[in-house]
Parts: structure tokens; sequence; C-alpha cells
């Protein structure tokens, strides 16, 4: 085993250490929460079988708990019958219909979404990210002129999640074509999205193209006593001079 091997073993180990303990505590606040929720719904007296079967259905949403679900269903209920059918009609469409871009697997309503379509894009430079979130929020700032690829996720071995499952085989292919001459990670600040930018660095370190990340420092407007550490701490290391900060 090379030293690289060895390193992303260290990582993937203490990754996987480090989420086991805070994975224990989220989940028993999880549990405990979820429980004392399902008590409380349980003492719910539904007059009608169907609302009750309504509520539970939106109740599997992420981040919706019944007694949410139920005020969202009885807001439908108050609301004109074509309302309710626009929306219907509007899920199962996206359900039936929605495409991943066959490049960069993004959500699209086309084999190649609009991006990819776009003539203006600089098809050299590829920005990789987790989800279409990402692209979104990526694209409302208005200057990125790339392209992007889409992983689906990040490494995560606490939720089972490895190389495998993501969509880092294609973005391998594209580098090894010679398609793409710079690519920029920009995954989220956390144990996963390094892990998974370093994974990705050593699946194509061996060939002739220039990596890069998206800066990583404190936020404008923001008080510095309020930074964490890990980012302050980079803010410090990756220091710029001021002549280019006033530039910018």
């Amino acid at each position: 085993m090379n030293l690289s091997s060895r390193k992303f073993e260290f990582v993937w180990r203490t990754l996987l250490i480090d989420f086991s303990i805070q994975f224990s505590f989220r989940k028993s606040l999880e549990v405990t929460f979820r429980l004392l929720e399902i008590l409380n719904f349980a003492a719910m007296d539904f007059s009608s079988k169907l609302l009750e079967n309504a509520v539970n259905e939106v109740s599997r949403l992420p981040g919706i708990g019944k007694r949410t679900a139920l005020r969202l269903v009885l807001h439908l209920l108050k609301q004109p019958k074509e309302n309710t059918g626009y929306l219907t009609e509007a899920l199962l469409h996206l359900r039936n219909d929605v495409k991943s871009c066959r490049k960069c697997h993004n959500i699209s309503d086309t084999v190649l979404c609009e991006i990819c379509n776009n003539l203006n894009r600089n098809p050299e430079i590829v920005c990789v990210v987790e989800d279409i979130r990402d692209v979104m929020a990526i694209e409302s700032t208005a200057q990125y002129r790339g392209l992007y690829h889409v992983l689906g996720g990040k490494i995560s071995p606490i939720e089972g999640i490895g190389p495998h499952n993501l969509q880092i085989e294609s973005l391998v292919e594209k580098v090894s074509n010679g398609e793409i001459k710079e690519l920029i990670f920009a995954l989220s600040s956390t144990m996963e999205g390094d892990t998974t930018n370093f994974y990705i660095f050593k699946q194509i370190e061996k060939f002739d193209i220039m990596t890069s990340t998206i800066a990583r420092g404190i936020s404008v407007g923001d008080e510095l006593e309020y930074a964490d550490e890990i980012t302050l701490g980079r803010s410090i290391v990756n220091r710029i001079p001021f002549e280019q900060s006033i530039k910018s």
C-alpha cells in the first residue's frame, strides 16, 4: 500500500469514527423527538380516515412532521379543487417526465440540460457539485460561465455512500478524454466534502489538468468573533495581499 493509499485510508477511518459518534448522538435525539411526536399525534382524533391517510403521506416528506402535515392538508382542503388539481398534475409530470442530463447529471427536461446546451459556456472548465441546489446557488451569482458535474451526493461511510454510489466514474472518464482543462471542487466544507474532493483528486492526478477549489473564509458582513475556528484558521492561512482585496 503506497503513501497516498494509506493517507486516504486514514482519512476514511477518521471520518467513520467521528461520524459514528456524532451520528449516534443525533440519531438518539431524532428518535426521541420522533417518538414524542408519534405519541402526541396518536392522541389526535381524526374524524375522517381520508384526512388521516393524507396527513400520513404528507408527513413522509423530509422536515415535515405530523402537525405540519395536518396544517398543509387542511390548507389544501380550503383551496378550490382546481388548485389541488394543478399541484397534483405538476407533481405527476415532475415524477414521470423529469430527466437526468446525459452529460452533467443535472436535473433536466431534456436529454441535455440548458447549461450543457449553451454554446456560450466554456466546456473546458467544469465545477464539481453535490446536487442541483448547488448548481442553482452558483448560477445565482452570475460569475461562473463553465459547465457542471453533479455527483449526486458525497462520500459518507456512516450513511453507506461510497464512491461507486456517486457519479465519479463518468467524471474521471471526461478528464481522461481530455475534455476538461480545469476542475473546480465546489463541495461543502465538511469531512464528507473534503474526503470526496481528496478521492476524486487521487483518481485524476495522473492526468494533465488544473484543479482548484472555491475559496473558504470569513463571509462579507460577518463579525470575526462569530466565525468558527476552522473557517477562521483557513482565512488566516489563505490570506491575500490587501491590494488584491480592494481590487475585487
